[in-house]
This record gives C-alpha cells, structure tokens and sequence, in this order.
C-alpha cells in the first residue's frame, strides 16, 4: 500500500493579497510560512516517508525542502512539472477581485460551475488537462512505490482538482463536499493498487495551532 501526504506549499506574498499565483506566476513565501514549514515537517517525522516530490514552483519547491529537512530519513525530493499548479492564464497575479470584475462569466465557472471550468475566456489550463498530468504521475508512484509513504508537496487547485479526482468526487461537487485546502495543511490518500484511492485526512492542520481564514484557504 502506498500512503500519499500531500502537503500544499506555504503562504506567499499573494495568497495574503489573494492574488492568483497559477503556472507561471509566483510569490515570496511569509516570513512565518517557514516556522509552520517545519510544524509539517514535525508531523511528519514519525510517518516513515521515504520519497519526497515537489512542483517545480520556487513556493511549493521550498516549502519542500525545508520539510524534508525536518524528516529523519532525508528522503530524496525530486521536481516534476506534473504537479505544478493549475495554469491560470490572464489572471496570474490579479487579484480575485479584479478577476471577478473584469472577467465575470469566467470567474463565474470557476466559483460556481467547476463542472465547465475549462480555461475558457482567460487563456487558462482548465480542469480536464490539469487532472490527466496529475493522475498520470500518482499512478506511476503508486506503482514505483507500492509499500512506502511519500510526501507530495504542490498547489492549492491542483492538489484540488486531482484528489478529489483520485477519490471520485463529482467536479460540481468540489466545493462543498471537503472543503478548502489551507497552506501547509495535509491530506493523507491511500492506494493498494494505483488506481482506488482512500481519503485517510482531508486538510489537516491542528498541527500547526491556528486558525485559517480566507487568506489561507483556496
């Protein structure tokens, strides 16, 4: 059985402004996303992981290394593009607000029909592409991996928009059947065979002792 902790990367500059980062864009992660970095890392250190992945973004890239630092066996972190974020388009490093404004049937889907949210009328990646990386790469360590725990740190929507993939959640159902995930929270997946996965946790964060707002959950 392979255990999955998916971690998404710490707060940046533009989470707290709630602008949207995406695939191309990127902020300096908080001062104090470093001390809750390690707070994962804590949790983490008695799970037995062997085997760490990050997307390629400086934000999930370093929120990475600093937990693997925190993590007894040092597993060996390796990048992967299938794991970066969703690609968000016209809209990477405006804020909601301004997205809503000035694209309002687009932020419409994406607020409330992810069913249809395909990148259209933004130049974004849409759902449909963003899953079918994702799952291509989780189902390939499942299956290089199938008896060992390993840590995958990424991003808000595509973390998202693949797990509940992996566990079967309807797209139109996305937003209200889990909830949000928070910055340094963790989500424990479980597969025997690399093709059904178990939800063990979804968006733990009591290890890190504070409570999350609308500026830490997507």
């Amino acid at each position: 059985m392979t255990t999955f902790y998916f971690v998404r990367h710490g707060q940046t500059e533009w989470n707290l402004e709630k602008r949207f980062q995406g695939a191309q864009g990127d902020s300096p992660l908080l001062a104090s996303s470093y001390e809750d970095m390690g707070k994962v890392g804590t949790f983490l250190k008695d799970k037995g992981i062997s085997r760490a992945f990050s997307s390629p973004l400086p934000r999930a890239n370093k929120t990475a290394q600093t937990i693997v630092s925190h993590l007894p066996k040092q597993p060996k972190l390796s990048l992967h593009s299938n794991i970066v974020e969703v690609g968000l388009g016209d809209w990477e490093g405006q804020k909601k607000e301004d997205v809503a404004k000035n694209y309002p049937k687009a932020y419409d889907i994406y607020q409330n029909h992810l069913e249809e949210f395909e990148g259209q009328g933004f130049h974004g990646e849409g759902y449909t592409k963003a899953v079918r990386r994702f799952r291509r790469f989780i189902e390939q360590v499942a299956k290089d991996y199938p008896d060992e725990s390993v840590l995958i740190v990424a991003h808000g929507l595509i973390l998202t928009f693949g797990m509940t993939n992996l566990l079967e959640v309807p797209r139109e159902e996305i937003r209200f059947r889990l909830g949000g995930l928070s910055n340094t929270s963790t989500t424990t997946i479980q597969s025997t065979d690399g093709k059904h996965f178990k939800l063990i946790q979804w968006n733990q964060t009591d290890y890190l002792g504070k409570e999350q707002d609308a500026s830490t959950t997507i």
